[in-house]
């Protein structure tokens, strides 16, 4: 039953995840490509795709917080490097549009990196 529980909760996580990742690329591409609420210019729908593709596919969904922490780099370069510059764009303007889950982030980021640090200095 633990099992059942533990799956459930690891969908939960992809799925809240790939819902974050895709508001803040509609946040990045409303106030940069100037696109109305709701849709998304090409470059930023097949952003959003691949991103929710690597989510489905990620191994380490159970333990990992956030894919800027994890120890493989599953997305190819140039989409790496798209998805950082719409996080950095995105991240500050979530207090706004996402209050709870922007606070959530900063929770768990301190967390992780404390979790980091300690596992080093083991």
């Amino acid at each position: 039953m633990a099992r059942t529980s533990d799956t459930a909760r690891v969908a939960a996580k992809r799925e809240r995840e790939k819902h974050m990742v895709s508001e803040m690329i509609a946040i990045y591409c409303r106030k940069r490509h100037r696109t109305r609420a709701g849709e998304l210019c090409p470059e930023c729908a097949e952003l959003a795709e691949y991103a929710r593709q690597r989510s489905d596919r990620c191994p380490f969904m159970e333990t990992k917080t956030f894919c800027s922490n994890c120890r493989v780099h599953c997305y190819k370069p140039e989409m790496r490097e798209k998805i950082r510059e719409v996080m950095r764009f995105s991240g500050p303007r979530m207090i706004f549009h996402h209050p709870v889950a922007a606070v959530r982030h900063v929770i768990e980021t301190r967390a992780e990196m404390r979790r980091l640090d300690k596992e080093k200095n083991a």
